[in-house]
């Protein structure tokens, strides 16, 4: 790396840890001042202050199962170094939160693409799953352009042809960041569509094709099926794609946020994890929950609506950005 690119990559995460500290300025001003509450008026980390932590967590919307595996760490701690200050909470908070996420982090998957040589063979095929309305279609584009400003050749398949302003949309992305989209068009068949964009890529020696779906729950049968189809028809170019099921969740919905997961996770084989606005919500602690039940990977997080506030998730500056004052 020489010395222009070592500055313009210092500058680009510099930036990056900026829109992440501001991203996440609503969950931290609620955690704080709950934080703070808890410990008012107390020197040592007693039965009172990890009830009022326990409710705290629940409020940031961590989610009651993680809230109590947290306690439990916490609790272990306390009896085993005797004696804990409050001043000492936020660090150990930290800490077991981190080990926490460590059980479900991953370097592998889509993050990975970038360090892939380019074209090797076949390209990366992700599947996007998700409801209508938490940004899936928003979270390809971002993708996309992530990718391709890394060199990266990406095609996009708009197969959420239920919804006209969905492969609209997506055909704007594609035009903004400059990658072709394969679209059939509005109520077409959406495994023909994930086809043609998957046998593209393959011409063209993409590194990268990302399958937009349908975000529909209100019948998780017909959900599975349509999934499982659209599977099955592009392994005909690719057998064992997709590599990765994304599925995307918007973070300020909270704790149906988690209850939206577990109905896709019933529906098809989701393996990575994509969190949204989490610039506009006080409930970031809903990311720690949903990793730490579903025990899949957060691979990314949104803090902004640029085109580069979609972030790749590393829990543990995730959590130091939630803990800086």
């Amino acid at each position: 790396m020489g010395l222009f690119d070592f500055f313009k990559k210092d500058k680009e995460n510099k930036e990056q840890q900026q829109a992440l500290d501001e991203g996440l300025q609503k969950t931290k001003t609620s955690f704080f001042d709950q934080l703070s509450k808890a410990v008012a008026g107390r020197n040592t980390v007693d039965e009172a202050v990890l009830d009022d932590l326990e409710t705290m967590l629940v409020h940031a919307d961590v989610g009651i199962d993680t809230t109590v595996k947290v306690i439990e760490r916490i609790e272990k701690r306390v009896a085993r170094d005797k004696y804990v200050s409050t001043t000492d909470l936020d660090r150990i908070l930290r800490e077991e939160i981190v080990a926490l996420l460590d059980a479900n982090s991953s370097a592998t998957g889509s993050r990975a693409i970038l360090d892939r040589p380019d074209s090797p063979g076949s390209p990366f095929v992700i599947m996007v799953v998700g409801v209508n309305g938490v940004g899936k279609t928003t979270t390809i584009g971002k993708l996309a352009h992530r990718f391709h400003s890394a060199g990266k050749k990406v095609v996009l398949g708009a197969a959420d042809t239920f919804r006209a302003a969905a492969v609209d949309q997506l055909i704007i992305w594609g035009e903004r960041v400059g990658v072709p989209v394969i679209s059939h068009g509005m109520n077409t068949d959406p495994a023909a569509v994930a086809f043609d964009a998957v046998q593209k890529g393959v011409e063209m020696g993409a590194d990268v094709v990302i399958i937009d779906t349908a975000g529909r729950l209100h019948n998780k049968v017909n959900l599975m099926n349509e999934l499982s189809k659209i599977k099955r028809v592009m392994q005909k170019v690719i057998p064992d794609a997709p590599h990765e099921v994304l599925l995307v969740l918007d973070g300020s919905t909270g704790q149906n946020a988690y209850l939206q997961a577990q109905e896709f996770t019933k529906a098809t084989d989701v393996s990575a994890l994509a969190i949204t606005k989490l610039d506009g919500t006080a409930k970031g602690g809903v990311v720690i929950g949903i990793s730490a039940q579903l025990q899949v990977p957060v691979r990314y997080i949104g803090v902004g609506e640029k085109m580069t506030d979609l972030q790749l998730f590393d829990r543990t500056t995730f959590v130091n950005s939630l803990f800086k004052k």
